[in-house]
């Protein structure tokens, strides 16, 4: 065999040097797709947040002796719950569906919340991460259906 093509030869089954390149590869690789994993895991923590801010917002709702008192009690439940998980919206929009409260003393009445909550996907652990999301949780708790309702 020439010398040349043994020279080449050797060089090609040579692994000095590879060890580093794959670990600069699998570390390139590796570290947005764990920013993107913490990002999910936080948006999921947002979620629930949102969600227990709906639970808190209907089952106050549905305590109040009637349907001025129980928007009062709804929205401040739902804001309550929002800033004690340190959730810090950049727009929120609190509905409380108060319209069984008109129903006679006797009849099955409920109070329905729905919380919606935008974050930017900045704040999701991924910095100068464009765009936001938007979370909306609907929860409906039932009136004592023999109080009197105002």
């Amino acid at each position: 065999m020439k010398p040349s093509k043994l020279r080449r030869r050797q060089w090609w089954h040579d692994d000095q040097g590879s060890y580093t390149l794959e670990t600069v590869i699998c570390v390139a690789v590796l570290i947005p797709f764990l920013g993107l994993l913490a990002a999910y895991g936080l948006a999921g923590t947002f979620d629930s947040s949102v969600e227990n801010a709906a639970n808190s917002a209907a089952r106050a709702a549905s305590q109040a002796i009637d349907a001025d008192t129980a928007q009062a009690r709804g929205r401040a439940a739902a804001e309550a719950a929002l800033r004690q998980d340190d959730r810090n919206c950049t727009s929120r929009s609190i509905s409380i569906n108060t319209a069984d409260f008109s129903a006679p003393p006797g009849q099955a009445a409920s109070v329905t919340a729905t919380v919606t909550c935008t974050i930017p996907l900045a704040q999701l652990s991924v910095p100068g991460l464009p765009g936001s999301k938007t979370l909306t949780a609907t929860a409906t708790s039932a009136v004592d259906q023999y109080a009197d309702r105002g």
